[in-house]
This record gives C-alpha cells, sequence and structure tokens, in this order.
C-alpha cells in the first residue's frame, strides 16, 4: 500500500538544488507576484499575500487563523508540520497547505465582496482563449476520420500530453527551459495503453471473473487535474468513450474549490464546455453531445472534499472509495494524482505501480506526464537509458506514462 515501504524516504524541499526546493524557494513565490499582478486586489488582500511571501521564503509554517473555513480539518492534517519550516514538511503537504494558505490571503472562502473569486481565473481564462486551443479543436476535424483504433490512439495520447499544460509548472523557468530543450525526445516511456482498451471490451466485476458478454460497462470515472488546455481532451476521450459505448456513464472528478494554479473546478468544466460546443467543425458536434450528456445525466461532474486534501489515496474516505469500487475504470490524471496514487516518496523507479497501488479499489489507469520527481513502473533497461541521457526525465515534462492496474 503507498506509503507503508519505511524503504523509501518521504520528499521535502530539505535538499538544497532539488526540485521540490525549487518549487517551494521560486514557484511559489512566482505565483504570490503573478497573483498580485493579474487581480487588482485591495489592501488587506495585499498584506496578507505579503505576509505569506515572507512566510515562505524562510519562516516556519504558520496555522490557518481560527474560525476559517476547514481550520479545524488542516490542524489536523498539519499537527505534526505546523511550527516547521516549510523546506522540512512533507512536500506534498506543502504545496497543498501553500495554496489552502494563498486562498485565504485572498479572501476567497470569504466573508466578504472577494468570497468565490478564483486567484487563477485570469491564467485560466487566457490560456482557453489562446490559438493553441483553437488549433487543438481544428484538429478534430482529422481524427474524425480516422479509422477507429487510430481515434482510440489520438484521443488518449491528447488527454496524455495534455496534462503538460499545467499552468503551475510553467512558472518554473528551468522546468519550461528543460522541456523546451529536447522537443524530440518526448515518449512514453511505460504504456499499458493496449491493457487498458482491452480491459473496456471485457471488463471484470469485482472478484475477477470475466464479465458476461452484455451491453457497455456502467461508469468511467476520471479524476480530473488542469483545466483548459488539458481538461479540453479529457472531455474529449469522455465523449468518445461514450461514443464508442466503452462507457454508459463517465464521472468527471474535479477540485471544490481553486488549487494547483490550474487544477479544473465545476466552472472551469462549465467554461471548457462552452469553449469546444462554439468551435467550428467537429469539435462543435462533440460539444452539443457533451452539453446532452450533461442534460441526460451520462456526463456528470464530483467535488469531493477528498480531491483537495493533502492525503493518499490510499487514506480515501468510506463513500469515495465505494464510488470508485463500483466503477469500471478510474482514470487518474495527472502527477498530483499520480504522486496521491503511489505515495510522495523517493521510490526505485522500477517499483511496480500495480504494487504500489494494490489498495486501489478497483480498475485503475494513470495517464501523466513526468514533472516531479516521484517515478516508479518502469522497466530496468529504460531507466538506466533514461539515467545515461543526462536529461532531468523525472521533472522536464518531455516524458510521460500510461500505467494500468486491476484488482
Amino acid at each position: 500500500m503507498a506509503g507503508e515501504d519505511t524503504g523509501a524516504a518521504v520528499i521535502t524541499g530539505a535538499e538544497e538544488g532539488s526540485f521540490a526546493r525549487s518549487v517551494l524557494a521560486e514557484r511559489h513565490p512566482a505565483l504570490i507576484r503573478q497573483v498580485r499582478e493579474a487581480t487588482a486586489y485591495p489592501p488587506e488582500q495585499q498584506r496578507r499575500l505579503d505576509a505569506l511571501l515572507e512566510e515562505i521564503a524562510g519562516g516556519v509554517v504558520a496555522p490557518l487563523p481560527a474560525g476559517s473555513h476547514d481550520a479545524d480539518r488542516w490542524a489536523e492534517w498539519g499537527r505534526e508540520h505546523v511550527g516547521r519550516p516549510w523546506y522540512e514538511v512533507p512536500f506534498l503537504w506543502a504545496e497543498s497547505y501553500f495554496y489552502r494558505r494563498l486562498l485565504e490571503a485572498v479572501g476567497y472562502f470569504g466573508p466578504g465582496a472577494w468570497q468565490g473569486i478564483d486567484p487563477f481565473g485570469p491564467f485560466k481564462r487566457a490560456e482557453l482563449s489562446g490559438p493553441e486551443v483553437e488549433e487543438e479543436l481544428a484538429a478534430l476535424d482529422e481524427v474524425a476520420a480516422m479509422p477507429p483504433e487510430e481515434q482510440d490512439r489520438a484521443l488518449l495520447t491528447g488527454a496524455l500530453w495534455g496534462n503538460r499544460a499545467d499552468l503551475g509548472f510553467r512558472l518554473s523557468s528551468r522546468a519550461a527551459s528543460h522541456s523546451a530543450a529536447d522537443p524530440g525526445s518526448e515518449r512514453v516511456v511505460a504504456d499499458d495503453s493496449d491493457a487498458l482498451w482491452r480491459h473496456l471490451r471485457h471488463p471484470r466485476p469485482p472478484g475477477g471473473h470475466a464479465a458476461p458478454a452484455g451491453p457497455a460497462p456502467a461508469t468511467v470515472c476520471v479524476l480530473a487535474d488542469n483545466a483548459g488546455r488539458e481538461l479540453i481532451p479529457d472531455l474529449l476521450l469522455a465523449d468518445h468513450l461514450l461514443q464508442t459505448r466503452r462507457a454508459a456513464a463517465v464521472v468527471l472528478h474535479v477540485k471544490p474549490y481553486p488549487y494547483f494554479v490550474s487544477d479544473a473546478t465545476t466552472a472551469d468544466v462549465a467554461d471548457c464546455l462552452r469553449r469546444i460546443t462554439q468551435a467550428p467543425g467537429h469539435a462543435g458536434r462533440v460539444g452539443a453531445r457533451l452539453r446532452e450528456a450533461v442534460a441526460h445525466g451520462r456526463l456528470t461532474v464530483r467535488a469531493h472534499p477528498f480531491a483537495c486534501a493533502p492525503l493518499p489515496y490510499a487514506d480515501m474516505p468510506d463513500d469515495l472509495r465505494a464510488e470508485l469500487a463500483a466503477a469500471t475504470v478510474t482514470i487518474a490524471k495527472g502527477d498530483l494524482n499520480y504522486r496521491r496514487l503511489v505515495g510522495d516518496r523517493t521510490w526505485p523507479a522500477t517499483t511496480p505501480f500495480a504494487r504500489l497501488t494494490s489498495y486501489f479499489p478497483g480498475p485503475l489507469v494513470a495517464l501523466r506526464t513526468m514533472k516531479c520527481d516521484v517515478a516508479v513502473g518502469l522497466d530496468p533497461q529504460t531507466v538506466a537509458g533514461l539515467d545515461a541521457s543526462g536529461r532531468t526525465w523525472r521533472t522536464s515534462g518531455a516524458y510521460a506514462v500510461i500505467h494500468f492496474s486491476s484488482p
């Protein structure tokens, strides 16, 4: 189970020059400055943002104000971390808590006039209206003309590499330079996509016995990651699964509030559906189908509170566990979900993905471009080649994995 193996250390930002250290020391301060520049916040919000910037620059972790939204829950989650230097606490917790503190600073949870205002909204809207989205939607005309198996591959690949469209990742100039250094090096270094498609043809219910021939599987759950340029390919894949009858229903799990710069919320789903529907050609037709799927309950959106918890999926609550156990397959998108699935630890890269996710209640596929130190599920030859390349392959965003496991 994720996190039980004490042979793999929990990742922190304590090591100088580490990726985790760069996020805490460079990316987070840069984000605070960009949030201030993007929105004309009044003096109180600016003062709180300055205080947060000063704290993370070298101070210790401070608690949420007493009585603030979910302060008791975060006090429980952070009972071993509050009062310690930011660089010494677990990286996954520190990142999550930083975003919760940023929302507190800008008054997102209220009460007040700024309640519910997404501090990352300007970045998300700018991306959604950009030329890259227009080009990617126009490319659907070509995808629609492909043979069925090529459509499968194209839309799954789009959802995989769309994960690189991460606004937080772009804030790190070092990461950006690495990902652009060798554009020809992009490749999938572990690919279980064939196993996924076989499973969707012949799903296995709880107990491991093959399902009898019959109607399409009931439900595919998607644990979404980023909004905008990543969420659109996720919605296109959902439409494809519904159209090809691999799924009778798709459940899209998003964040209940803004998180990790570009993580998708329900408002972002609505914005992306609107953008797809407004596009010309095949994309517009897909958008109309998706809207109809929402209207008839074949595409639903969930925003479970656990989506914003700084905890591994091994600790998921019973109601979420039951929902994912009933799914034909759960598709987990992105680095954050990946780290929560396997544990944010210094695993050897050859550690089997299936072993670390054996606690998961149902079939699982992870679609992830590699943008942090955690890497598992690779064969020894691949790891040796990547290590010998001299590239920062774990964090560059130039490599990706598709892992599948089924209990």
